[in-house]
């Protein structure tokens, strides 16, 4: 039993996900000791905490999908804020219901994926140019719907949304179940192997027969649907519409993404993107609660947010060097692994 643990552990280290599954457990148990395991524990803080971010989480595990595939989107923050003024507008411009309203939302999100899936994958401009300025234009359109902040969403859904499930669980993660269902699908499929061969090498993936530009279509419409439910998440959070909300969403995956350890060149799976995002998560709600506990214990004790920032950073900081130096570890140890594994095979086919 111990050596099939030992085994398992060992197993486990050589994996990517390695690094953002420890961070991601050493920011639960600072946020327990912080905020006190019954607080931090109970149903109705792990339900604000969750409710509050998970539009942010979804959209890094949208983002992970592209990484996967050699490619990235720093524009997927602002599709949020486009699926939110769509459903808002439509609704309250057309009349039309909530359910087929977050319909359009998502198609919106699909046809900006297609766009940035044109000038990335088909007219190959830079990824990160490309989508930092369909970031501007994303957001003129949005502008071009509504203008100012309005609208709202009827009480029964965000209510719905913001509710327990047999007074434990947020009603909200089954958004999340719904996408990790779907990427379980995908992952399984042919296009779960070709994404990875994509993303590692495109011109052998090609050589082997594998559409490198279709694989990424496929990439960035899954990308899309991702987007387009963390946009309903973030219209049913906000009960209402804001053109310009969510716009460091974009930035702000592609660290999660790095931090879990998952990286350009089919390096890495989508544990790294949710263990990535919750430690953001959970270092930005640890902070807070530091901070909240320095003011109660300290009679006068009073800082700007900067002094927040700073020290978020400087954690998420430290999280990155640690990832970087367990990914290149890694790495190595994998291709000592495949160096080993050729020189035996020669070895047993020349008899020796």
């Amino acid at each position: 039993m111990i050596q099939s643990v030992k085994a398992g552990f060992s197993s486990f280290r050589k994996r990517p996900s390695f690094a953002g599954f420890v961070l991601f457990v050493t920011a639960i148990l600072l946020n327990a000791a912080v905020q006190g395991p019954a607080g931090f524990f109970s149903a109705k803080s792990f339900n604000t905490l969750v409710n509050s971010n998970l539009p942010f989480l979804l959209v890094v595990m949208a983002q992970s999908v592209l990484l996967l595939s050699g490619t990235m989107d720093i524009s997927i923050g602002i599709q949020l804020a486009l699926v939110n003024v769509v459903t808002i507008m439509t609704m309250q411009e057309w009349g039309i219901a909530f359910i087929a309203a977050c319909g359009l939302g998502i198609g919106a999100a699909l046809a900006a994926s297609l766009v940035c899936w044109l000038f990335v994958s088909v007219f190959r401009l830079p990824a990160l140019l490309a989508s930092y300025a369909l970031t501007y234009a994303i957001t003129g359109v949005n502008v071009l719907i509504m203008n100012v902040p309005q609208g709202k969403v009827a009480k029964v859904y965000y209510t719905a949304y913001d509710s327990l499930l047999l007074g434990v669980i947020p009603a909200s993660v089954l958004a999340l179940v719904l996408v990790l269902l779907i990427w379980a699908y995908m992952r399984r499929s042919r296009f779960g192997t070709n994404i990875y061969a994509v993303g590692a090498n495109p011109r052998n993936a090609f050589a082997a027969g594998i559409n490198p530009v279709k694989v990424q279509l496929q990439a960035f419409m899954l990308k899309g649907l991702f987007t387009g439910i963390a946009g309903i998440c973030l219209t049913l959070l906000t009960a209402s519409g804001n053109p310009v909300q969510a716009e460091a969403y974009g930035l702000r995956s592609l660290s999660a993404c790095i931090i879990g350890g998952l990286n350009f060149g089919g390096w890495g799976s989508m544990a790294c993107g949710v263990f990535g995002g919750g430690f953001l998560i959970l270092i930005q709600n640890l902070i807070y609660f530091f901070f909240s506990l320095l003011y109660k214990l300290i009679p006068g004790f009073s800082v700007t947010t900067y002094w927040h920032n700073f020290l978020s950073d400087i954690i998420i900081f430290l999280g990155l060097l640690m990832t970087m130096v367990t990914a290149k570890g890694q790495r190595e140890a994998l291709r000592i692994n495949l160096q080993n594994s050729v020189m035996f095979k020669r070895r047993a086919a020349h008899g020796k």
